[in-house]
């Protein structure tokens, strides 16, 4: 039988990503060098986060579901992980405007 979170739970992870989402719109509007990025990606980690443990509800799934998503999540950032290594040290090799 599956988990009925309360209201309450559903309306506060609601604010916590409307609040999140204007800190994501305010973030992009300063200039913060090369802290941008990350601070763009936790925030954009913490919106995935409470989505997948409230509304897709894993937080209160049995053990191999936690698992599986979790793995998936692991792969996910690290694939983000060598695609901004790559994006990252093309200007060390000098053909960056080729």
């Amino acid at each position: 039988m599956s988990h009925i979170p309360p209201k309450s739970q559903l309306y506060a992870v609601f604010a916590a990503l409307m609040v999140l989402t204007v800190v994501t719109v305010l973030v992009s509007r300063v200039n913060l060098g090369y802290f941008n990025l990350p601070v763009a990606m936790a925030v954009a980690v913490s919106k995935a986060l409470l989505v997948i443990l409230i509304f897709m509800e894993v937080k209160y799934s049995p053990k191999l579901v936690q698992v599986t998503a979790a793995i998936g999540f692991l792969f996910f950032g690290i694939m983000i992980f060598y695609t901004m290594t790559d994006y990252l040290s093309r200007n060390l090799l000098g053909v960056a405007g080729r």
